[in-house]
């Protein structure tokens, strides 16, 4: 479902990205993990279309993003890092104007169920403007998630939520895996990576040092996941 080949992204002097490949399949929850700096918001800008790479190509569900953007761009749902929200205007009618872009019908049967997943029903009358940092995060993934997109793309999804919270959004996540959704994410959070990716990639200063599962990247190295990534690049991931 993603494709990632041999692919490349330099700022300035700053090598953001470099000669990362990766298969994404369908169904399975991929993990980018690393610190900060580690080029994973990068990544995953250049998967979802907001930045193209000097070299190197990506196909999502076999299409060339660069040749078909807007057809690839209709089966994604994107989480970025940082809130792109309506402030001014209520939780329920952000979602509304994002159904109405992609052409959706039966909106407000979607719009309430995709805030019952996230626990912000309640909330629906609500300005964003008044939500808590957690609160605007899991509306961010609501509207990701209402398109029923094949491809899930999410920057750091739990940062600035409760653990309850965050249990919550990755049983979300892994329902829609079970659906077939492809998900990738990115995470320093080491139990995030352990708790719901199938397969996690260790990327330090834009290189992929180690892609495999959890449990046998593990065994492989010997330790835990953030011992065995101390190992490969002399960093900490948190």
């Amino acid at each position: 479902m993603i494709e990632c080949n041999h692919v490349y992204k330099t700022y300035g002097s700053t090598h953001a990205v470099c000669d990362v490949s990766f298969q994404v399949l369908s169904g399975e929850i991929f993990g980018l993990l690393g610190p900060n700096g580690a080029g994973k918001t990068t990544m995953i800008k250049m998967l979802s279309c907001l930045a193209r790479p000097d070299k190197g190509s990506i196909k999502i569900a076999g299409l060339p993003i660069e040749e078909h953007p807007v057809e690839v761009k209709k089966r994604m749902g994107v989480v970025p890092q940082e809130n792109n929200l309506d402030r001014d205007l209520s939780v329920e009618e952000n979602l509304y104007i994002y159904c109405k872009l992609y052409g959706l019908k039966n909106v407000q049967d979607l719009i309430k169920e995709s805030l019952l997943k996230v626990d912000l029903y309640e909330k629906r009358k609500s300005k964003v403007i008044t939500l808590s940092g957690g609160m605007k995060r899991r509306l961010t993934i609501a509207r990701a998630l209402i398109t029923n997109p094949s491809v899930l793309f999410l920057d750091e999804p739990s940062v600035g939520l409760d653990p309850q919270i965050r249990r919550s959004i990755w049983e979300t996540i892994r329902a829609h895996s079970a659906k077939g959704t492809s998900v990738f994410l990115t995470t320093h959070y080491i139990e995030e990576a352990e708790a719901i990716c199938a397969r996690v990639g260790m990327l330090s200063h834009g290189k992929l040092v180690a892609l495999d599962t959890p449990s046998k990247l593990k065994e492989r190295f010997g330790g835990t996941l953030e011992e065995v990534f101390l190992k490969l690049t002399g960093e900490k991931i948190s």
